[in-house]
């Protein structure tokens, strides 16, 4: 569903390549996780994969990047958008500014498409429901919390039903049971066959739901793998990304861990190992 192949990119007017090299292919009903330090090149990878670059942004990309079968480079952005959705860190900026009801602003982008008014209904009123906003159905979108306008910015791209869902930090603005509802709907997402990479600073949440893990530094991809063996790594700490809180208990505590066992990346992997080490 998404393949790069040799990327790099470099911003216009700037010396400095963002990414470098990077290679990688994730297939259809893959939730891929990406994580890294501030600067790592995070964001930009976001916009490579939506199409936000070339085409917004312009800069200097070397490579090839196709997603759902379609150059990325070679295919307008109107196009792109059937295909692919992208949620940003700031929900404002998302927002249509042309409706005054947040069931509204869902409708949008299917307004734009021609979606049949039943269809649009259907699609609105089920968006509505798994995020839990039904509540905020008739309310402007300029009236809401940060935390609920960042819902209303994931509906307006569910509802469309893209193929590929890429989020940059979906849920930095989400108290923990805001946090849950996106966790909840993304991993719904995934058993429906889409392809979702999810940039985010949550590592325990990341742990539970992703099938794999893109650890990106300095605009390199430097690991690559299933949650257990990413999360656990001893790299990451090095890197700025930090740890799971469940992996730093069991390296704190390394005398009832027991030998050979693999350090936890969930709470369930740190139940087990601690109950299993208990003396």
């Amino acid at each position: 569903m998404i393949r790069l192949e040799s990327l790099s990119y470099r911003y216009a007017e700037t010396p400095t390549t963002v990414l470098r090299q990077i290679s990688l292919t994730i297939p259809k009903g893959q939730l891929v996780g990406v994580v890294g330090p501030s600067g790592a090149g995070k964001t930009t990878l976001a916009q490579v994969m939506s199409g936000f670059i070339p085409h917004v942004f312009g800069g200097e990309v070397t490579g090839a990047v196709t997603v759902a079968g379609r150059s990325v480079r070679n295919t307008p952005l109107p196009l792109l958008v059937s295909d692919i959705g992208l949620v940003s860190q700031n929900p404002f900026n998302q927002l249509s500014g042309a409706k005054f009801s947040v069931a509204e602003e869902l409708a949008f982008g299917l307004e734009n498409l021609g979606v049949p008014r039943g269809e649009m209904v259907s699609r609105v009123d089920e968006t509505l429901r798994r995020l839990r906003i039904a509540h905020l159905a008739e309310r402007s979108p300029y009236q809401l919390s940060g935390g609920q306008q960042q819902l209303v910015a994931i509906g307006s791209m569910m509802v469309m039903r893209p193929g590929v869902l890429v989020l940059d930090e979906p849920t930095s603005q989400l108290d923990p049971a805001g946090s849950g509802l996106v966790f909840d709907a993304l991993g719904e997402l995934r058993e429906r066959g889409v392809t979702v990479v999810l940039i985010e600073h949550k590592l325990e949440q990341l742990a539970e739901v992703a099938d794999r893990i893109l650890a990106l530094v300095d605009g390199e991809l430097r690991m690559d793998g299933p949650p257990s063996t990413v999360l656990a790594a001893d790299e990451l700490a090095d890197w700025g990304i930090g740890r799971t809180r469940f992996t730093a208990a069991a390296v704190a505590a390394a005398t009832h861990w027991p030998c050979g066992r693999p350090l936890p990346v969930t709470l369930a992997e740190a139940a087990a190992g601690f109950a299993e080490g208990a003396p």
